[in-house]
């Protein structure tokens, strides 16, 4: 909670800059303009990453589990394994400057100095570092992107947040749930198990479905619809469960909030122009453009 606060005021100076430059009465993408650029610098912050560099961010977030097509992401799974070894290379050079040297906050100098990551190989570094990236980037830009398109979808519920920015708090865990940015994880069962009576062999690969639980109607009462003053909307499972609970969840919370905090605080409206072009993806629950127009106040 003390780091966090320490983020808040860089990430909500960040945003503001980022708001205050969109175009009034002009169509553009939120995606790329605002989500992909505010969890980008965010990410870049945490790695003490070269700014100039962000991009490069964004770019391996998306390639980590894209399937290879003519005209995707990438085309061949040697492009994807090529620009895997580029980034690879380009952290093994921050982790060789940040060995050893004078204490810093940064999470790759953590993980380059602590006693519990420093022998790591290259691949293995590779690992942590791409969760990293996948899950303080896909999974925030998504709901970001999501929050908006959500809103359009239920325009009592963003009448209901105009009236009363104050219900910012209660709308960002129901936008989490009702987005899911990733849709399940996978785990590898130890050993034979039976669950309501189905039965999982030992080393069955079992898929925790977070967006289907996220729409179960025994627990989320019309569990389609975007509620703000749903009573139970933390309950979601969007962070997972027990011991690999998301690590930077409050992160992701916080900068959901910062951003509408400053949405209501200068745009009368977001509008979406067009239906969103979707990720494709059977994991990950996102966005890759939405259109939309803004009213200022």
């Amino acid at each position: 909670p003390r780091n966090l606060a320490k983020l808040e005021p860089i990430m909500r100076e960040r945003t503001i800059r980022v708001l205050d430059a969109l175009p009034e009465g002009e169509t553009f993408d939120w995606v790329n303009t605002v989500s992909i650029e505010l969890t980008t610098i965010m990410l870049a912050t945490l790695f003490d990453f070269p700014l100039e560099d962000r991009s490069k961010l964004t770019r391996w977030s998306d390639i980590v589990f894209a399937i290879p097509q003519p005209g995707g992401v990438v085309e061949s799974q040697e492009q994807k394994r090529a620009e895997l070894l580029e980034c690879v290379a380009y952290f093994s050079r921050l982790w060789d400057q940040r060995r050893g040297g004078a204490p810093r906050n940064d999470l790759v100098s953590m993980l380059a100095n602590g006693e519990a990551t420093k022998h790591l190989s290259a691949a293995e570094q590779l690992g942590n570092l791409l969760l990293l990236i996948v899950g303080g980037h896909d999974t925030t830009r998504n709901t970001m992107s999501g929050s908006v398109y959500a809103l359009n979808e239920f325009p009592d519920q963003y009448e209901k947040l105009v009236a009363d920015p104050s219900l910012v708090k209660k709308f960002v865990p129901e936008i989490i749930r009702w987005q899911t940015p990733l849709s399940y994880m996978r785990r590898t069962a130890k050993h034979d198990y039976e669950l309501a009576g189905k039965s999982i062999q030992k080393n069955d690969q079992v898929l925790l479905w977070y967006v289907s639980g996220n729409r179960d109607e025994d627990v989320f009462s019309d569990a389609d619809t975007l509620d703000i003053d749903r009573p139970n909307a933390a309950r979601h499972l969007s962070f997972g469960w027990g011991p690999h609970f998301c690590m930077g969840s409050r992160l992701a919370e916080l900068q959901v909030r910062v951003l509408w905090d400053e949405v209501l605080a200068r745009f009368e409206r977001i509008e979406v122009v067009e239906e969103p072009e979707r990720t494709f993806s059977s994991f990950v629950k996102g966005y890759t453009k939405l259109p939309v127009r803004v009213a200022r106040k």
